[in-house]
């Protein structure tokens, strides 16, 4: 439809809006575009020409972020193509639609529309509309990380656009190609790519497209680690961005200007700029920008030292990308999951030799009540992907005993008030000796509350019922069973029958009724042995936080440096 003149009664208003479009004047261009729709007359070939006219709308809409309207639109137009037997005009609604379904983070929706287009454009010989179609394959195939699929697609759409001489198409596809290269490392070919298509979307007065080839200049140069190059690319695109009203790539440049403020070491403001793009991003259903925003937020958390906000917002984007089956993505955001996890193991590691040196009897009881609290926790549903973190806090429960004089911790007989006394404060030292290392998982109600008490009588708040919290009292359980069933200076180990006697002769004073019955249940099901070992198992995903684990892991870095993910811009 793009190369067939409008009918007379229209052309004036179809040029006129496509000179607006042209200048990123979406609104003007929608305003035109629906006085034309008002205009056409009837007559052959009309309704075909309105389903065009309704499909351009469209695009002004969705260009300018408004997705459910340019979905209302698309659908209308398909419609009108359905009633008119407009074979063509079918495929290209349903490729509009396709890039709705893309841009709502929707890809196995968007594939599905546009293979669908696909078959139909080929057979009614619309080339221009192939080349689209493989274009915003290339699109899909880039996201999941699958290359050499995209290539594919890029080229093919490249030979068809050259054939027609269709210029306006060709600096939008060379943003894809640049975007390509950029992931692939292969600088040179990604500079050349994005700057031609800089050069050729000025040349024809694109605003829109050039705004994005500056945008993913600055990505390739962030990339590439010349952050003043960036820097000057983001200047320009901003500078450009001024003299519009705001499109899709608002979010981005916003995005982009956070990494390098980042980079820089501005954390106060790249934290602010990563955040207007964040929610640009969700006002525009703009979900794979979210994600890229998600991860870009996590360095800058970390660099803050702000970790229980990195590891959610790093989840954040893992459950974003997972929608897209992005490969690549999600396995750069699993390593920076993985490389926290190692970095706060070290914290733990350091801290558990000092609690297992200060009393011989108690060598591996903080292992061992890891072990049981990490079984039971499971049992009861805690979140698998948390359980690590869960983990460390059972390992550090007795942390505050490092305070603790070691000749009343191993004192052969009963304490006398001023060591009890002494003794009851090593929950809340525990607390105190963390200090300002904020954990991705809050570990400290753990530590702070593992000897409060279901009736009440416990230390150091005293705190009962459903007022403790949940894992300190999965916890109290795993410790009080553990510290039964292992001799101690006073008196041998109880059996485990002997164990459970006691325990069950305190439901309702000392336990949680509900837990200790399911942990009755997890000891039942699977022997003492089984239980430890499938706990660290379960949560090793890895490298375990168990003691001996610990020694053997090198340290790695937090973060394997990368700004977010490219935009790649589908095509109707």
């Amino acid at each position: 439809m793009r190369g067939r003149p409008a009918p007379p009664e229209v052309a004036g208003l179809v040029e006129a809006a496509r000179a607006a479009e042209r200048d990123a004047r979406r609104g003007e261009a929608r305003h035109r575009y629906e006085q034309a729709l008002r205009a056409l007359s009837q007559g052959p070939g009309r309704a075909t020409y309105a389903a065009a006219l309704i499909r351009w709308i469209a695009r002004t809409h969705y260009e300018g972020g408004d997705l459910s309207a340019a979905r209302d639109c698309f659908e209308a137009a398909l419609a009108v193509s359905e009633a008119c037997g407009d074979a063509p005009g079918r495929a290209h609604a349903v490729n509009g639609l396709g890039i709705v379904e893309q841009l709502r983070g929707n890809l196995e929706g968007a594939e599905a529309h546009f293979r669908w287009s696909l078959d139909r454009a080929g057979a009614c010989g619309e080339a221009a509309l192939v080349a689209m179609i493989h274009q915003n394959l290339g699109v899909i195939a880039n996201i999941r990380g699958d290359f050499a699929t995209a290539l594919e697609h890029y080229r093919h759409s490249l030979d068809v656009y050259d054939a027609l001489g269709d210029e306006a198409r060709v600096g939008p596809l060379l943003n894809n190609l640049g975007h390509l290269h950029t992931d692939l490392g292969q600088w040179d070919e990604a500079e050349r790519a994005l700057k031609e298509a800089e050069r050729r979307t000025a040349a024809i007065g694109d605003l829109d497209h050039r705004i994005l080839a500056l945008v993913n200049l600055a990505r390739m140069w962030i990339r590439r680690g010349d952050i003043d190059q960036a820097f000057r690319a983001c200047t320009e695109a901003e500078a450009l961005a001024r003299t519009v009203p705001a499109g899709r790539w608002q979010g981005e440049i916003l995005m982009y200007r956070g990494t390098v403020m980042r980079a820089r070491g501005q954390l106060t403001d790249a934290r602010r700029h990563l955040l207007q793009a964040q929610a640009f991003a969700f006002e525009h259903e703009d979900i794979l920008l979210a994600a890229e925003v998600a991860r870009e937020l996590a360095e800058v958390y970390a660099a803050e030292g702000r970790n229980q906000d990195t590891l959610r917002t790093l989840n954040h984007a893992l459950a974003l990308f997972q929608d897209f089956r992005a490969v690549r993505d999600l396995a750069d955001v699993r390593a920076r999951i993985a490389g926290l996890e190692r970095r706060f193991l070290e914290i733990v590691r350091g801290w558990g030799r000092s609690i297992e040196s200060k009393d011989i009897y108690t060598q591996g009881h903080c292992e061992r009540v890891a072990d049981y609290a990490c079984a039971l926790a499971e049992a009861a549903g805690f979140d698998p992907h948390h359980l690590i973190w869960f983990r460390m806090g059972a390992l550090l429960h007795d942390l505050g005993k490092v305070a603790i004089p070691t000749e009343i911790l191993t004192k052969q007989g009963p304490l006398d008030a001023g060591e009890w006394a002494l003794v009851r404060q090593h929950p809340a030292l525990g607390v105190e000796l963390l200090g300002d290392i904020e954990f991705p998982w809050d570990v400290t109600p753990m530590i702070r509350h593992h000897h409060e008490r279901w009736d009440g009588r416990g230390y150091p708040d005293g705190l009962a019922g459903d007022a403790i919290p949940w894992a300190a009292r999965v916890l109290a359980i795993a410790d009080i069973y553990d510290a039964l069933t292992t001799s101690r200076s006073y008196r041998a180990a109880y059996t485990r029958e002997e164990a459970l006697a006691l325990m069950e002769a305190d439901i309702g004073r000392a336990l949680d009724p509900a837990l200790f019955r399911m942990f009755k249940r997890v000891l039942r099901e699977r022997d003492r042995a089984e239980i430890l070992e499938e706990a660290r198992v379960r949560t090793r995903r890895g490298g375990a936080p168990r003691w001996s684990d610990a020694r053997s892991v090198p340290p790695l870095p937090l973060w394997g440096h990368g700004p977010p993910e490219p935009r790649r811009r589908p095509i109707a």
